[in-house]
């Protein structure tokens, strides 16, 4: 057994298997920056503006008692909206001031019901052979 041959084919080997690692760092690097641009894509920007009403989503309701029940409280009233996503919030009827993170919050557009209600009565149907 010629112990340079096995020298030799052994940093081959590990040449290879060098390459190889490289190849697959490469190629997650590659997946990373597509699966990023892709996830960027879809994220809607949220621009909130002092005295907007919003929603605040409320995360520590795990076991609800009613299933149908909103996950959502407000309307809660934008007081100052600071750099980096956080969203001061003022509480209308308590008067109490908080502070958020912004991915939290989202527009209220309100609740307006119908002012007027129309009324379409139906007319009798022909009896008989009227037509």
């Amino acid at each position: 057994m010629d112990f340079t041959k096995a020298g030799i084919a052994r940093k081959l080997q590990l040449e290879e298997l060098e390459c190889l690692r490289m190849e697959a760092y490469e190629n997650a690097r590659i997946y990373k920056e597509k699966t990023k641009a892709f996830h960027d894509h879809h994220i809607c920007k949220k621009d909130f503006q002092e005295g907007d009403e919003v929603l605040l989503y409320n995360s520590r309701l795990r076991f609800m008692p009613g299933k149908l029940r909103s996950r959502w409280d407000g309307p809660f009233r934008v007081k100052e909206v600071n750099p980096y996503g956080v969203v001061q919030l003022f509480y209308p009827q308590s008067g109490a001031t908080f502070k958020v993170n912004g991915h939290r919050v989202k527009k209220y557009h309100g609740y307006k019901s119908p002012r007027e209600v129309e009324v379409f009565l139906l007319e009798d149907a022909p009896v008989g052979g009227e037509a």
